[in-house]
């Protein structure tokens, strides 16, 4: 039998080179597509996007024009440098938060996340200055927090809802105004506070403190007189930040709640049923203010506008909070009623923002707590002044060109 002959063998396979990215120039460049960035969105089979007021914006930037797994592998490396922290993060739970500055430029606060077997990265800009009162157009009523002495204040909405912004304001308002040592636990630290008359220490979890439990169990021993709590995220957190508060510190935190009410619930459900009257008892003593907020795109994209609920503490609220609500005895009552002390409702700071002109009319109800009740109050509002659609920004993706 002849001899078989073999094939001949194929030659080697050379792996496409890697492509060298410069992240940071490239977040540089990104940062430049709007003035109203609020982040910045690094997908494999995407090229690098930016959101600008609530809409996602490709940017073809020369050479990216579709970013590879490998491409975010390495954004991400560049991001994480050194840090062992997320790096040890990313490969045990699959996602690490952390913080990312380029000086001269701006911070951000990142999460970087394993899907579909490769690396995607949000990052969230955080202006450089911190912003004041007037500038985020927040209630004069919020001023009031500066000079509360003890007590829980909550700032909740979803992402993005310009929590860490209103919170920022209040300790830099603080920082300007009270000679108190003021202490933030923070994941990761977003706006950097300096020293003014107010002595401020910022820790951040993972770095600095393992959980927001131990550094805020940690902080009753460090006299200060305002905790700022990055999120109530437990039990445990809520627990000591209530043991707070009642030995006479002011206790700021957010949580993602959609209004005032749900705040209570989701407070209260986080401990068994025999414990839950409790809680309701002390966190009706407790609360001084649970600020609610909800960003809407401005008509015509021109960026967004927060509209803010405010519950604060009376007689009344707090009667609610304890023994629960009930027909006629709700928290939305309360601040309906509460005008004169300083309480707002959503709706009736949409229906503000619509009569303005700085909303469109079907905007305002696509975020309205109570569309059907809202239309009926707005029932003399004129129909040529009412759009078809609700506005989002710049109304899909669209694809910019950008230089290196």
């Amino acid at each position: 039998m002849p001899p078989q002959s073999l094939p001949e063998p194929s030659p080697p396979q050379t792996a496409a080179p890697q492509r060298k990215i410069h992240t940071a120039q490239l977040v540089a460049a990104m940062l430049k597509a709007s003035p109203h960035v609020s982040d910045l969105i690094f997908s494999p089979g995407r090229a690098p996007q930016v959101e600008v007021s609530g809409q996602l914006v490709e940017l073809k930037y020369k050479g990216l024009e579709c970013l590879t797994s490998q491409d975010t592998n390495l954004i991400a490396s560049d991001i994480m440098g050194k840090n062992e922290t997320p790096i040890r993060k990313l490969e045990q739970d699959g996602s690490a938060d952390l913080s990312y500055g380029l000086t001269g430029v701006a911070r951000f606060r990142v999460n970087i996340f394993k899907q579909r077997g490769s690396c995607a990265i949000v990052m969230r800009v955080i202006p450089d200055k911190i912003p004041g009162f007037e500038e985020l157009n927040l209630p004069a009523a919020l001023r009031e927090i500066v000079d509360l002495r003890n007590g829980i204040v909550l700032v909740t909405g979803p992402t993005g809802s310009g929590k860490s912004s209103t919170l920022a304001a209040i300790i830099d308002k603080m920082n300007k105004e009270k000679s108190y040592h003021i202490l933030t636990i923070e994941d990761p630290i977003e706006f950097l506070h300096r020293h003014k008359k107010a002595t401020i220490h910022q820790r951040e979890l993972h770095s600095d403190t393992p959980s927001f439990a131990l550094a805020l169990r940690a902080a009753l021993r460090q006299a200060p007189k305002v905790i700022l709590v990055g999120e109530m995220r437990d039990r445990e957190t809520i627990e000591i930040a209530l043991e707070a508060s009642e030995t006479g510190h002011l206790v700021l935190s957010t949580l993602h709640t959609i209004d005032a009410p749900k705040t209570i619930e989701r407070i209260v459900g986080v401990f068994p049923l025999g414990d839950q009257q409790a809680i309701r008892t002390r966190m009706a003593k407790a609360f001084r203010f649970i600020v609610s907020q909800r960003l809407l795109p401005k008509k015509g994209g021109s960026g967004r506008i927060a509209a803010v609920e405010i519950l604060k503490s009376t007689m009344r609220t707090r009667e609610y909070i304890e023994k629960g609500e009930g027909e006629g005895k709700t928290l939305l009552d309360a601040m309906r009623d509460g005008t004169t002390e300083g309480m707002q409702h959503f709706d009736g700071e949409i229906e503000r923002l619509i009569r303005a002109g700085v909303v469109e009319f079907e905007t305002g109800m696509s975020y309205a707590t109570n569309a059907g009740n809202l239309r009926l109050e707005m029932a003399d509002f004129p129909d040529d002044n009412r759009s078809g659609t609700p506005s989002a920004g710049s109304g899909g993706t669209t694809e910019i060109e950008i230089e290196r």
